[in-house]
């Protein structure tokens, strides 16, 4: 890549900015912390490509690593955003989605800076699935993506939503996979539905991979795993790591988990504590909510899926 089409860009001159695939190297994270910001920040590092910004609260206590920018803003104002977006790239948001309207300000503040290209929160399950739609657990995830498909018409903003399914190692590490505390696993609708899992370390080289491939992931849906399990699979790796050691296990059926979430959200005054954990489980567990992919762009992000012997070093670390 040539200096001069370097600075063309990060300048943003020169006719339509979207148009060069290989040029998002100035980043903006909002929510750089968490369980999913730290290991985006890490790969988008250990890349060496980017030169990185962290939005922070005027609050924030957090340090980051040598070489990341932290700028304080107010994540009320758009004013405020809109200037720390100037000048910038790209926008990684890994805001929760219980802050809905934070996100959507960010959306409009990255359009106004002129920033190229947007990832909201999406990073989980396949939220353009009919039946994923139907839950009002993902509204959130939802209303970010009609404005984003609004700016992307008015060819001020570009997106791309990254789907890499359950978080695997995390999973594992809340004991939500298999409860490697309580030697106890839960079997949904059985266990033996095969799910689509990714590393989060993963999730940040499939971020990396989406802006060296700006142009193939322009406007687009990408899928990322980094392997294919069931519970049952899960529970059984689990018991060959741990001989000698004491099992239990039983079986819930996803439709009592949503009658319970929908008894829950109809309520006067819900509890998300009772509804938003059986909704996800639900989505990632069900049948026909897509959380096994049909194709993934494995290839073109650059992600390797884990051998048979990789997945059990993963699952050993938790147990």
């Amino acid at each position: 890549m040539s200096a001069s089409i370097t600075n063309v860009v990060l300048a943003g001159v020169g006719g339509d900015l979207f148009s060069f695939p290989k040029l998002i190297r100035r980043l903006t994270f909002f929510q750089a912390t968490g369980n999913l910001g730290p290991s985006i920040l890490e790969q988008l590092l250990l890349a060496g490509d980017f030169t990185l910004t962290v939005l922070v609260r005027k609050e924030s206590p957090r340090t980051f690593p040598p070489g990341v920018k932290t700028v304080t803003v107010n994540y009320d104002s758009i004013d405020s955003l809109t200037s720390a977006l100037s000048g910038q790239d790209a926008v990684v948001s890994t805001l929760p989605i219980s802050a809905p309207e934070k996100q959507l300000l960010l959306i409009e503040a990255a359009a106004k800076a002129g920033v190229k290209r947007f990832l909201p929160t999406e990073f989980g399950s396949h939220t353009r699935n009919a039946k994923v739609r139907q839950l009002p657990i993902f509204q959130t995830k939802f209303d970010a993506q009609d404005l984003l498909e609004k700016k992307a018409k008015e060819g001020t903003l570009t997106y791309t939503l990254v789907v890499n399914g359950a978080f695997f190692d995390w999973g594992l590490k809340i004991n939500w996979l298999v409860n490697a505390k309580d030697k106890h696993a839960i079997l949904y609708d059985g266990g033996d539905r095969k799910i689509s899992f990714s590393l989060l370390s993963d999730v940040g080289k499939a971020v990396v991979g989406v802006f060296r491939h700006a142009e193939e992931t322009k406007n687009k849906m990408v899928f990322i795993q980094s392997t294919v399990q069931s519970f049952k699979d899960m529970y059984e790796i689990a018991k060959k790591l741990t001989p000698g050691e004491k099992w239990t296990d039983e079986v819930v059926m996803v439709d009592d988990l949503l009658t319970s979430a929908w008894a829950e959200i109809n309520k006067e005054n819900p509890d998300p504590e009772k509804f938003a954990v059986k909704f996800i489980t639900s989505v990632i567990a069900g049948e026909g909510y897509g959380s096994l992919f049909e194709k993934n762009d494995n290839e073109l992000l650059g992600i390797k899926e884990l051998s048979r012997e990789e997945v059990e070093e993963v699952v050993k670390k938790y147990l």
